[in-house]
């Protein structure tokens, strides 16, 4: 009975969420499993991952095959570097100890990577919205000025309204007197 470390998939249509699972080679993608070890959410940046990595450590040593996509997220993980180290340590290349340093220094950069890479993320986004802004501002002041401008010409056009109404309130009045005197 070959067993595979794989994903199943959840979600809805084109948002879709795995979990990671153990199952037999010969069962459906989405049927039946042995156990679930984790999950996988590729809709998020960067993708979510969620783990037991105990759990995988011991399949992985049973001789459960990881599946393309599960190698890659197990190796993100560190999985398969602990399995390697463990399995030097086996050998006799390095003690455990020696193992679980050079594990640990290992996690210490990876952690530190996947931050920065975080850190540009957000850095990035925050960039692309003060942009936006800016732009936005800019789109305001035209639309500002440009209201500004029809209220000073509306204001003129009612003046010269006003003007040409008392201008002909005064006309008449004047003609009117002038036939009485």
């Amino acid at each position: 009975m070959p067993v595979k470390i794989r994903l199943a998939r959840h979600g809805r249509k084109q948002h879709a969420y795995y979990h990671i699972v153990v199952a037999n080679s010969r069962a459906p993608r989405d049927g039946r499993f042995i156990e679930r070890i984790g999950s996988y959410n590729p809709n998020t940046n960067p993708a979510t991952i969620d783990l037991d990595f105990d759990k995988a450590l011991d399949w992985l040593h049973k001789g459960a095959q990881p599946t393309d996509t599960t190698r890659s997220i197990l190796s993100h993980e560190g999985v398969l570097m602990k399995k390697h180290l463990l399995e030097g340590a086996k050998k006799g290349a390095f003690t455990v100890a020696e193992a679980e340093v050079k594990f640990e220094a290992w996690m210490k950069e990876k952690s530190a990577k996947v931050q920065a890479s975080k850190e540009k993320l957000s850095s990035k986004k925050l960039e692309e919205k003060k942009a936006k802004l800016k732009a936005e501002a800019k789109v305001n002041e035209a639309r500002i000025a440009e209201l500004a401008k029809r209220s000073a010409e509306a204001a003129a056009a009612a003046a010269a309204v006003v003007s040409e109404e008392v201008a002909e309130e005064a006309a008449p009045e004047a003609t009117e007197e002038a036939p009485e005197a």
